[in-house]
């Protein structure tokens, strides 16, 4: 693997780390139908990932995941759950994605890089969250649910098709979330 494809290896798992921030099964369960489907080469140890069995597993843990989110109070405790999964889910998509490096240096970067990543997202759309059902009794969830979702869909293909485009949009996503904290400092 030459440094270039291991730079888009990086940007892909980065960028599917972000994703899991939204949903944390969506980009994963993408991520196994490309790995199924021979389209990104998985790491040698995480083949598994692009198995039918996986395929399923993840399938019906999406559709699980998705629709909660549209229950009331059950999306709150979802978000609660999910914090601690999408660390562990981005450090497990930065890992599949990377192949033929130091494993020191891959599960280093999975971790503060895809498991950072995915933490400062989902942390924050739970605030989002907790934020609308305060000021809207819940209402406003569902529209937030589709947001994050969608989110995490258009996170997933960019990273998939276009990495270094999703490594861009990640680094956007940042810059939001320091300037929204800059302009709105905990008092």
């Amino acid at each position: 693997m030459d440094y270039f494809e291991i730079g888009v290896s990086i940007c892909l798992g980065i960028g599917l780390a972000s994703a899991v921030g939204f949903r944390v099964f969506l980009p994963l369960l993408l991520l196994s139908l490309a790995g199924y489907y021979d389209y990104i080469p998985l790491n040698e140890s995480w083949e598994w990932i692009g198995s039918l069995t996986a395929l399923i597993i993840l399938g019906l843990a999406t559709l699980i995941e998705i629709f909660g989110y549209y229950i009331p109070w059950v999306d709150n405790l979802l978000d609660t759950m999910a914090v601690p999964m999408a660390a562990i889910a981005g450090t497990v998509v930065v890992v599949a994605t990377i192949g033929d490096m130091n494993p020191v240096f891959t599960w280093a970067l999975a971790i503060i890089a895809g498991g950072g990543t995915a933490t400062a997202i989902k942390g924050n759309a739970s605030l989002l969250r907790l934020s609308s059902t305060a000021t809207t009794g819940g209402l406003a969830n569902p529209v937030v649910s589709t947001l994050e979702t969608g989110g995490s869909m258009v996170m997933t293909l960019l990273s998939i098709f276009f990495p270094i485009i999703a490594i861009l949009l990640v680094l956007f996503i940042f810059y939001r979330i320091f300037r929204f904290y800059k302009k709105h400092p905990k008092k």
